[in-house]
């Protein structure tokens, strides 16, 4: 990509930010309940009626929607996304401490899906029709199928239960802890990136160049593994990409279940709790994180093919 087009998309990673912001805390502002009032009796007491006036025109929620959408993104814009009302930190430093924790398990459990799906997958590929393919197809059939919920409740339950090989109340954030929550999301996700990575070795199997290699007598592994596979890479690095972003805001199911402190499970407790500055902060956060990662898959695009070198 071309300085030119880095910029554009700079530029269109800000204004889907900013629809996005809109969006959001216009979302929350015509939510139902008070947040003065979920903030004071979340420290148990019951607030009175000057109380609250008080606390929403301490809070600002006295102002009309637009000035309060205005305070708040000039607060984001200089690092303050406000104070979690249920926390009781700012959201910031609440956002920081739980992406930790899930992007560790994200990475663990990306990790574990490529050296189950791509051996499956080029196998499948390879015996095309056979039984090799057939029995990998069975298996990502079944895990299409399987709910990562499920799954996750079936490892604990063998895992944690009854072998004890895991602290079934969770809460901890070793890597021994970790295996489980990344082998349930692995497991989940591992399933559709094989049939992804089957149909992209046969598309290239399929190629003229594959066939002439053939013609002049190269060794099919020496085909696979250095023609076939670097023709491969473009397309699976995108899956990577967009695995990785949806590994970061979508394992809230998987986090409860093992009481992974990431930002799954805090998602699900601020929104359980009306907590609507950090639902705001998570939102943006997220948006944020999987633009990156597409601009940082894109700009990979001309180093993984050469042919793309041209257009910079």
């Amino acid at each position: 990509m071309t300085k030119k087009q880095v910029g554009k998309r700079f530029l269109q990673i800000i204004i889907v930010l900013f629809g996005i912001s809109f969006f959001t805390f216009g979302l929350t502002y015509l939510s139902p309940g008070d947040p003065a009032e979920i903030m004071l009796t979340e420290c148990g007491n019951l607030p009175t009626p000057e109380l609250l006036e008080q606390t929403r025109h301490e809070l600002g929620l006295d102002q009309p929607f637009l000035v309060q959408y205005g305070s708040w993104l000039k607060g984001v814009v200089t690092g303050d996304m406000g104070q979690s009302y249920s926390f009781k930190m700012p959201v910031t430093d609440k956002l920081v401490s739980c992406f930790w924790p899930t992007l560790k398990m994200s990475l663990l459990a990306l990790l574990m899906m490529v050296i189950i799906s791509i051996p499956l997958g080029i196998l499948a590929a390879v015996y095309q029709n056979k039984f090799p393919d057939y029995f990998v197809r069975g298996i990502t059939f079944v895990g299409v199928s399987v709910p990562s919920f499920w799954l996750g409740l079936i490892l604990l339950s063998i895992f944690g239960v009854q072998l004890r090989w895991i602290n079934v109340a969770g809460g901890s954030t070793d890597f021994k802890s970790m295996i489980l929550p990344a082998l349930t999301l692995a497991l989940a996700m591992s399933a559709k990136y094989t049939r992804q990575v089957r149909s992209a070795v046969l598309e290239e199997l399929h190629q003229d160049y594959v066939t002439g290699a053939r013609m002049r007598g190269i060794k099919e592994s020496v085909i696979l593994w250095k023609h076939v596979l670097p023709n491969v890479m473009l397309p699976l690095v995108t899956l990577l990409g967009l695995s990785l972003g949806s590994l970061l805001g979508g394992t809230a199911v998987v986090e409860i279940i093992y009481n992974w402190p990431g930002m799954g499970n805090m998602a699900v407790k601020a929104i359980s709790c009306r907590d609507y500055p950090l639902v705001q902060g998570y939102v943006l956060w997220i948006a944020i994180l999987y633009m990156c990662i597409n601009l940082l898959v894109d700009l990979s695009y001309t180093y993984l093919d050469p042919r793309l070198k041209e257009d910079r």
